[in-house]
């Protein structure tokens, strides 16, 4: 783009198309602007004039975003980002600043980690935001795309076990937080539970059960079903589910098994009246894993959150 184009680029048309894409409604969007609905209009007006685009059509369930538009909404949050980064002391002030910061966390780490860290981030920050999304397959392309600012979830700490569940690519930084170990729940009256009274809870019996499994990431296999193919083994997977507290419910009324970290366990058993046994097949730890794109190592706010970060949880492993 040549510097005349740039000049005549109005800042406050990005932000209402942002604010449309998030929306898909000219009224909720003219309400978040604090701006009438006819200003809006005119401003979507110019904005399909610069692009040479609809950008949205109307449907009945509100404006849907053209196939341009849904290909700008990324470009345009990474850009609106950056120019709010831009605008940002360079020295980072925690007590007076309002920086949006955005985090991918796998579901377990929510009552592990982050009651660690959340208080100690809002006493420094009081005006500070935290923006949480799901752990997905594409966390580190969004991370690099500086769409994600942090990450957090489950790393194997062997090399090579990694490479088969998850290791993140050039460009990513990352941090041990806490290490944990997997563990099983059932309902209590499982009939399992007999077995273990006898001492016969083994991995041949393990394997004998039917198992509910959380699909993570890219690939519906954990470190353990790696590990038992090496061995010519498999589980008996008679489900997959979206996220770990649907297992866990899921278990209260069936005869299925959930492997899980130890800490979600024992905390969800708690809550859900749930019995946690060891799991009868040797398995390396694993560690809940800080990440962070290697470009914001040194920008002030995201070394001030990172520290906290991993400060709560240093404080958890010591115990």
């Amino acid at each position: 783009m040549t510097v005349d184009k740039l000049a005549r680029l109005d800042l406050n048309l990005l932000v209402c198309l942002h604010v449309l894409l998030q929306e898909c409604s000219v009224t909720r969007a003219a309400q978040r602007l604090f701006l009438s609905q006819s200003a809006v209009s005119k401003s979507l007006a110019r904005l399909r004039e610069q692009f040479d685009d609809a950008l949205f059509v109307r449907s009945a369930h509100g404006l849907l975003p053209t196939p341009r538009a849904k290909v700008l909404q990324p470009v345009l949050e990474k850009l609106l980002q950056d120019i709010e980064n831009l605008t940002e002391p360079t020295e980072f002030v925690p007590q007076n600043s309002h920086r949006h910061f955005k985090m991918s966390l796998v579901e377990s780490a929510y009552p592990l980690l982050m009651p660690r860290f959340l208080g100690e981030i809002f006493t420094q920050g009081p005006h500070i935001l935290l923006d949480t999304h799901a752990w997905e397959p594409d966390t580190f392309d969004k991370m690099l795309r500086g769409e994600i600012d942090f990450g957090i979830t489950g790393k194997d700490l062997n090399p090579h076990d990694a490479q088969l569940t998850l290791m993140p690519p050039k460009g990513i930084i990352f941090q041990e937080l806490h290490r944990d170990t997997q563990r099983c729940i059932v309902r209590p009256g499982h009939p399992v539970l007999a077995l273990v009274e006898q001492g016969e809870w083994t991995q041949a019996n393990y394997l004998l059960q039917r198992h509910i499994q959380v699909r993570c990431g890219r690939d519906d296999r954990w470190l353990l079903d790696y590990k038992l193919a090496e061995q010519g083994l498999q589980r008996d997977i008679a489900m997959y589910v979206p996220d770990f507290n649907s297992a866990a419910s899921l278990c209260t009324h069936t005869d299925l098994i959930f492997t899980a970290p130890s800490h979600f366990a024992d905390y969800v058993a708690a809550q859900l009246n749930l019995v946690v046994l060891p799991l009868p097949t040797p398995l390396p730890a694993m560690a809940y894993t800080l990440f962070w794109p290697q470009h914001q190592e040194n920008d002030p706010g995201h070394c001030w959150l990172r520290q906290i970060i991993i400060n709560g949880c240093r404080e958890l492993s010591s115990r």
